[in-house]
């Protein structure tokens, strides 16, 4: 996946998308700490103000603690706190930092998208087969959420607006045969990519288990290593009930990474921190807006300087 984009439009759309999410973090600084020490009192009410703005309390206790260790009792300026927060959410950050890398050995490289209805997966399928064509790969994309007509229609759309193949069956049909025939139809054309949409219902985790299972078993009946990713795709705009989809998708399949969404719709952007710190997973791009290149590789200093409102 692309990872040059311009330095300073990025940035600034980034600053943008998180304004919601800045204003909540850096106001709440800026009135706690004006002309304050840093003592127990104004230690609580930031670690109250982090845990609310969907940082986790672990993460959130650890800031805390870290900016503590040299400044307790000290007169201490807002824009110090926000250099430490982002330096701190930076450290949690960074080794999770990855692109979304293809493997040229691998025709096609087979992604499976994994995620709830509504988090913006079917919309970031469609982004990621553009961007991989301006990498000169070619790209095919198979409509395993069969359950949804909407869900086929939408991506037939994208694949119209790309120019590149869908493969599909009728709605209600087995998503596992679609992703058969998906692999099958990619290994003959030796395509690049194959981008794979899934249904996302958590309302029986049973029955969500045992279709991913199922997909994975016929990909993998024509080619063992695959899917080479399974990302998942989080609503930003849920809070902390990503962590539980994020917790689910990690036991229904074996998910390699994340990307987040609607970062421009919420006051909740740290919640993204809170993912990275607990699950580990690679954060491989994030989405702050509607258009094709509002979905970029993440950089964690970026998302940390634009999450606390300082210049990156």
């Amino acid at each position: 996946m692309s990872d040059t984009p311009k330095k300073k439009g990025w940035f600034q759309r980034l600053k943008a998308g998180l304004s919601r999410s800045k204003s909540a973090i850096s106001g709440g600084i800026g009135s706690i700490f004006t002309k304050r020490k840093l003592d127990a009192t104004t230690l609580e009410e930031l670690e109250d103000l982090l845990i609310t703005s969907d940082l986790g309390v672990e993460v959130s206790m650890r800031i805390c603690e870290n900016l503590a260790q040299n400044r307790y009792d000290k007169e201490i300026s807002p824009e110090e706190v926000e250099e430490v927060l982002a330096t701190e959410i930076t450290s949690i950050l960074e080794p999770v930092a990855k692109p979304l890398e293809i493997n040229p050995e691998h025709k096609p490289h087979i992604i499976l998208m994994v995620g709830v209805n509504g988090s913006g997966k079917t919309t970031t399928i469609g982004k990621l087969a553009k961007q991989f064509l301006g990498e000169r790969k070619t790209v095919m994309l198979a409509a395993a959420d069969t359950f949804r007509a909407a869900a086929i229609e939408q991506l037939q759309v994208w694949g119209q607006r790309n120019n590149v193949p869908v493969i599909s069956g009728k709605e209600g049909g087995d998503p596992a045969s679609v992703a058969f025939e998906a692999v099958e139809q990619a290994r003959v054309q030796k395509t690049d990519v194959l981008l794979i949409d899934t249904a996302g219902r958590l309302q029986n985790r049973a029955e969500l288990m045992e279709e991913l299972a199922k997909v994975v078993r016929v990909i993998r009946k024509q080619d063992e290593s695959a899917p080479h990713d399974t990302v998942l795709v989080l609503d930003a705009t849920t809070g902390q009930n990503a962590l539980n989809q994020a917790q689910v998708f990690s036991e229904v399949a074996d998910v390699s990474g994340l990307i987040m969404t609607k970062l421009d719709g919420t006051a909740r952007g740290g919640v993204l921190v809170a993912c990275a710190d607990k699950f580990g997973l690679p954060i491989h791009a994030i989405g702050v807006g509607e258009s094709i290149d509002d979905l970029q590789a993440f950089k964690a200093d970026d998302f940390a300087n634009a999450l606390v409102g300082r210049e990156s």
